[in-house]
């Protein structure tokens, strides 16, 4: 956790979802307050707009994928934009759809090498979004990051060349509830830490959470955080276009903050597949920025009362 500058990068990402609105998910989160509430908070801002896709070349993808070189464009562009804010501060990337943290990911792991640190990263998503472009079957690329940034097969000549991963030991999902047969075989053996929901009803999140921060603690390692509208129940987080019912609870999702905060461990956050078009009079977004707060180190005698 920074003690320093907390920068804000907008991710207008919609080209790896189904749904088009995610592109203006990042004023929605501006719109919701995110400065005033981190600036409230004692950090100061810097609001460095948003991020635009580079033109890509690449190679012929399988006819299933859509987008392919606007998504790999991102990629490139959010690399070298998370790596130069990894090193300026505190980064929060305002997303946009999970095809974002392909880029954010490994410009933070870029970071990292850089740092001589390992990176690791919770993903806290109903989906552990582990395809590659020949795995996936409905197309949509916000399903592919995490495939990407371990250095999964599949992406050679379709994604930029990736110059630093993830080791799959130092991947957390949690909150997982709809894994494709493709993706189960990628989450066996190969070390990934797996939380599905069914853990966190029997176990709690501090239980599972616990081990995965003291692995972090023990090897020096920099935490990057990419927190999914939908690893939130869609009653209390509607505004996402890939719903999937029995997810996190608002005091859930606000203890693994919590926790994270004072584990001191967090140095990046993705906030994704946030659709304002979806939304219900801007309750999702404002929930996102309730969790960043308490990320950050809001505590709960210290949260606004909204009125009714």
């Amino acid at each position: 956790m920074t003690d320093g500058k907390c920068i804000l990068l907008g991710a207008p990402v919609q080209d790896g979802a189904g749904r088009p609105g995610c592109i203006m998910g990042p004023d929605a989160l501006r719109t919701a307050g995110i400065a005033a509430a981190l600036t409230g908070l004692g950090f100061p801002v810097e609001d460095r707009g948003n991020v635009t896709a580079r033109p890509a070349d690449v190679a012929a993808a399988p006819p299933a994928v859509k987008q392919l070189d606007v998504v790999a464009g991102w990629t490139a562009a959010l690399t070298d934009a998370a790596r130069a804010a990894m090193r300026d501060g505190f980064p929060v990337f305002m997303g946009g759809d999970h095809a974002l943290s392909a880029g954010t990911v490994a410009g933070v792991a870029r970071h990292a090498q850089d740092a001589g640190r390992p990176l690791f990263v919770l993903w806290l998503d109903a989906h552990p979004d582990l395809h590659s472009p020949d795995t996936t079957r409905s197309g949509n690329l916000h399903g592919t990051p995490m495939a990407y940034v371990t250095g999964q097969p599949g992406f050679d000549g379709l994604f930029p060349p990736l110059r630093a991963r993830v080791a799959p030991a130092h991947v957390c999902f949690m909150g997982l509830r709809s894994v494709d047969e493709a993706e189960a075989a990628r989450l066996d053996g190969q070390g990934f830490v797996t939380h599905d929901m069914r853990a966190i009803d029997t176990h709690g999140v501090l239980r599972l959470l616990e081990p995965f921060l003291e692995q972090i603690a023990a090897a020096n390692g920099l935490l990057h955080v990419s927190l999914d509208v939908d690893f939130l129940d869609p009653e209390i987080a509607p505004a996402v276009g890939t719903t999937v019912p029995g997810g996190a609870t608002v005091r859930e999702a606000h203890l693994i903050m919590e926790r994270l905060h004072d584990s001191g461990l967090v140095t990046s956050l993705d906030l994704v597949e946030l659709n304002p078009f979806l939304d219900e009079r801007g309750r999702t977004a404002r929930l996102m920025v309730d969790l960043t707060a308490s990320l950050m180190g809001r505590r709960i005698l210290d949260r606004p009362t909204r009125s009714h």
